[in-house]
């Protein structure tokens, strides 16, 4: 104890954080790094298989997309208009008086930092493994006094060394990362998420050994990769897993399983996302709004325990609002004459994302902007056209008018799969059901954490965790007054806090603000609602936050070791606990400590 009152707080980070690999996985991305690290990598979290399927599909899962009912293009249509008149500019169909006359230009570009890089196209990525540089082989037939390589420069010169016949070089087996987005169609590859709105992304055309070969596959190869450990030395390292509050509990279990089975790590402990956003930034109260590529969640933390019932998921995230970005551009006939497909071609995603966070922002008054709209035609080098984009306040707001953003693609994941009986998906603190005590721990085999050993569970009927079909707004103020205390919903009130990718939106905060206001009861005795700044970049806070916690937990009751996951798994018992997360805690769950 007098160790921890005089060390100096980078002392302790450095000393304690050197062996601690902080994972927070999500739909879109995966942020991973040393706790010592101030930031992590944040690396798409996606795959590119080689495939020699015929017809190739680009995207494994991409038949799961449907298409927009009438019903919902006309809802759309009331929610753009709905929007329009709050921030004061046309209606959808509206002609603008004197349409020949330029409208007046926003100065978004002066709200973004990144104007350097946002008119840059991307480049398609080379499909082939890499071969020897031409210096590499200059200094290898220097070496040697005679042999193929001499023969080889002599011959063909460095210009053949670069461009080799493309029969003669060898696909790549797998991309991961920023690369796999940037593979071309044309090429032998389709691409793997993992995960999808918030679950493992299995169905019928992914199947679950698939999702987790997948998982394994991309997270080694960061660790060797990008934070070069190799497996040889991960019994050396200790793996903290921040989930979000989506997963389920045969969902963490795979993931345990992945990082203590396969990926070797020493020991594992698991934190809800929702908890470490707040030891992120230095909170022990508030309402934490996490709002990611594909899901939308809210949940309640109280001097820092998460409150279950608080719990609220909305199926929808920055991704969406960049296909309503796209939606809008061509519906105001403002998008280039060019084929753009964010369902196929991952690349013109990457692209739409730069421009929403380039120029996207909640602003009253007519947002225009002139951009650059790059065309990714199948093999062909990227082209530039210039247009001026407009009503760029109107995506970010189908945050609160969620029928603006069309769930029609990327629907979750069928649940089918995932029938256990410790269901993560339901409020169990206020189940009716009781303890199941007919059942011994016996019945549970430990000589397997694979798939057979979750079969055998028995099925309860219970009610699956619905989506919200609400607003932001709603989602707040149902999350908030659902404490049933007004003294601790008045600070929370006071305590929101954004987090995720969409967090960075210029002027989300007073939107959030008003928004929250209004949608509070008036025979509600609160007058006063506050999100408070991040102390840290809002994309990273909860990795920063399972870091800290890492850290910071030298009692470590809580953390898992990887022979006993292996050779016991998990059982129903009154043993040691998860202490960290509501998720097991809440369920009384313990591993064998035999």
């Amino acid at each position: 104890m007098d160790y921890l009152k005089t060390v100096v707080p980078s002392q302790l980070i450095a000393e304690r954080g050197s062996n601690l690999v902080v994972i927070n996985p999500g739909s879109a991305n995966i942020r991973i790094g040393l706790a010592q690290h101030d930031t992590p990598l944040n690396i798409p979290h996606c795959i590119a298989r080689r495939t020699s399927q015929v017809p190739k599909r680009n995207v494994v899962d991409q038949m799961l997309n449907s298409q927009v009912t009438t019903s919902q293009h006309v809802e759309r249509e009331r929610a753009y208009d709905v929007i329009a008149s709050l921030m004061k500019i046309p209606f959808l169909d509206e002609e603008v008086a004197n349409n020949s006359f330029p409208r007046k230009m926003g100065r978004v570009d002066a709200f973004n930092q990144q104007n350097s890089r946002k008119d840059v196209a991307f480049s398609w990525t080379n499909v082939y493994e890499k071969e020897p540089t031409p210096s590499t082989a200059l200094e290898s037939s220097s070496s040697m006094n005679h042999g193929i390589i001499k023969e080889s420069v002599g011959q063909h010169g460095n210009s053949d060394i670069k461009e080799l016949n493309s029969s003669e070089r060898k696909f790549r087996e797998f991309i991961c990362g920023e690369e796999a987005l940037r593979v071309s169609p044309t090429e032998p590859y389709c691409i793997h998420r993992p995960i999808r709105r918030g679950h493992l992304n299995i169905s019928q055309h992914y199947p679950m050994q698939q999702v987790l070969e997948d998982l394994y596959a991309i997270w080694d190869w960061i660790l060797t990769e990008k934070l070069h450990i190799p497996r040889s030395e991960r019994n050396l390292y200790s793996a903290i897993l921040v989930l979000p509050e989506s997963f389920d509990n045969r969902e963490i279990k795979e993931m345990l399983s992945i990082v203590l089975r396969d990926l070797r790590f020493a020991s594992a402990v698991v934190h809800q996302e929702g908890l470490a956003a707040v030891f992120g930034n230095g909170l022990s109260t508030a309402c934490v709004v996490k709002m990611g590529a594909q899901v939308t969640s809210v949940i309640c933390v109280e001097d820092g325990v998460a409150l279950p019932n608080t719990e609220k998921t909305l199926p929808f995230g920055g991704e969406d609002i960049s296909r309503c970005l796209l939606w809008t551009q061509r519906h105001h006939q403002t998008w280039p004459q060019i084929r753009t497909d964010i369902l196929t071609k991952a690349m013109d995603l990457l692209m739409l994302n730069r421009i929403k966070e380039s120029y996207s922002e909640i602003k009253e008054g007519e947002i225009d902007a002139v951009a650059v709209v790059h065309s990714y035609e199948d093999g062909m080098p990227p082209g530039s056209h210039k247009t001026r984009l407009t009503a760029l306040n109107v995506p970010p707001m189908g945050l609160f008018y969620p029928k603006l953003l069309v769930p029609d693609v990327y629907p979750p994941p069928p649940r089918s799969w995932f029938n256990d009986y410790e269901d993560m998906l339901e409020d169990t603190w206020h189940t009716d059901f009781p303890r199941r005590s007919d059942i011994s721990d016996n019945f549970y085999p430990g000589i397997n954490v694979g798939l057979p050993m979750w079969e055998s569970y028995p099925v309860l009927t219970t009610k699956p965790k619905k989506e919200e079909k609400i607003g932001l707004a709603e989602a707040v103020t149902s999350s908030i007054l659902s404490t049933g205390r007004i003294d601790l919903q008045r600070k929370l009130f006071c305590s929101i806090q954004l987090i995720g990718g969409v967090a960075l939106t210029g002027g989300l905060i007073p939107a959030v603000e008003e928004r929250v206001l209004h949608a509070i009861p008036s025979n509600e005795a609160i007058d006063m609602v506050e999100v408070l700044q991040s102390r840290t970049n809002p994309t990273y806070v909860s990795w920063k936050g399972g870091a800290v916690l890492g850290i910071l937990d030298f009692g470590r009751d809580a953390w898992i070791h990887r022979e006993d996951w292996i050779r016991n798994g998990i059982h129903i018992g009154s043993g040691r606990k998860y202490k960290d997360s509501y998720f097991l805690q809440a369920q009384a769950m313990c591993y064998i400590n035999s």
